[in-house]
């Protein structure tokens, strides 16, 4: 895997809390902004990141509400808050205009961004997103209330979701790791709050799409095991954004973790396009 020392964290005072971010500064074109996951760090983007900035661009990760190295205690951890957050730090550090790229719960929020403010983003990245999904089944939606409610018994369940179920054939040392630290957080005083917040949320709120006609790039692992079939969930958002999909063959829901160099080749002629 492709690694690189992280910036020095900085943050960033809204009304309500801190968000933590890094910032590469240099780099041409438009800079690329890195929402994590639900009950994920920015961390999450520790190998894409170096790759895209060996490329020539300016990359920005940022934590969620709530998470990595945010302040815990929000009242709102919903993927709209997440939207403001983002457009927010564009602000604070003096960005006209983005690439916004969302990995499964952030999905939703930089379209919802996009809606929001449409001339501060250059275009779209969808990273296994929950986003104008295919409805899910009954059966479906009492699986995900029995996973939310499991999780927040024990945080052991996310471990095992991540470990055994997220990364088709397994998770390798280094990212099993990374889960672990993951799940440790859960269990810090007063996360169980933000979990809550999280996993109760609205990740993938219907209409959000519309009128959003910004450029978009669609990747999904083909073995996504979070969808039943997950070209299907692409082409579903694809065809509501207007944009184009590539799939990441054999990743899961992680595919920026699990197969960087597939994702980079994917982003890096996007960004040239959007450019």
């Amino acid at each position: 895997m492709h690694t690189l020392t992280a910036p020095q964290t900085q943050y960033l005072q809204l009304p309500g809390g801190t968000i933590a971010f890094d910032d590469t500064v240099e780099g041409t074109g438009h800079p690329v902004l890195l929402l994590p996951g639900m009950l994920d760090s920015r961390a999450s983007y520790r190998h894409l990141r170096p790759l895209l900035v060996a490329a020539g661009r300016r990359v920005i990760t940022m934590d969620l509400r709530g998470f990595g190295e945010s302040s815990i205690d929000w009242d709102d951890y919903s993927p709209a808050a997440a939207a403001h957050d983002a457009l927010a730090l564009l602000d604070h550090l003096g960005v006209e205009q983005a690439v916004l790229a969302g990995n499964s719960y952030t999905g939703a929020s930089i379209v919802k961004a996009a809606a929001l403010a449409p001339e501060r983003v250059a275009g779209l990245v969808l990273i296994d997103a929950f986003v104008e999904n295919v409805p899910p089944t009954v059966l479906g939606l009492a699986m995900l209330r029995l996973l939310g409610a499991a999780l927040l018994a024990s945080p052991k369940v996310w471990g095992y979701y991540l470990n055994k179920m997220a990364y088709p054939g397994g998770a390798t040392e280094e990212i099993a790791a990374y889960n672990a630290g993951l799940v440790a957080a859960l269990r810090t005083p007063g996360r169980k709050r933000a979990t809550r917040g999280q996993v109760g949320g609205n990740a993938a709120p219907e209409g959000w799409c519309e009128g959003v006609e910004v450029p978009t790039l669609v990747l999904m692992g083909s073995k996504d095991p979070d969808f039943p079939d997950p070209e299907l969930v692409a082409d579903r958002q694809v065809k509501a954004l207007n944009g184009r999909k590539v799939m990441i063959q054999g990743a899961g829901h992680y595919p920026h973790a699990q197969s960087p160099q597939a994702v980079a080749d994917a982003v890096l002629p996007f960004l040239t396009e959007v450019a």
